[in-house]
């Protein structure tokens, strides 16, 4: 699997384990929501994502698909 995908699997799950603990939980859990999609934002204007560095770091290459 490829950086890119492997970014987007991360980032989508986050998103919808926050929305499900927004809804059971506590409703603060959508600030985590938010600080994804600001991440997301971010990295497609400055084409840097912190996710990014911690997975090649951890050994995750850009793969084919």
């Amino acid at each position: 699997m490829t950086l890119e995908r492997w970014i987007r699997l991360i980032a989508g799950t986050f998103i919808l384990v926050s929305l499900i603990l927004s809804q059971v939980h506590s409703p603060y859990w959508l600030l985590f929501t938010a600080f994804v999609g600001l991440n997301l934002f971010q990295s497609a204007l400055t084409r840097w994502c912190l996710m990014e560095d911690l997975l090649r770091k951890l050994g995750v290459g850009e793969g084919h698909a």
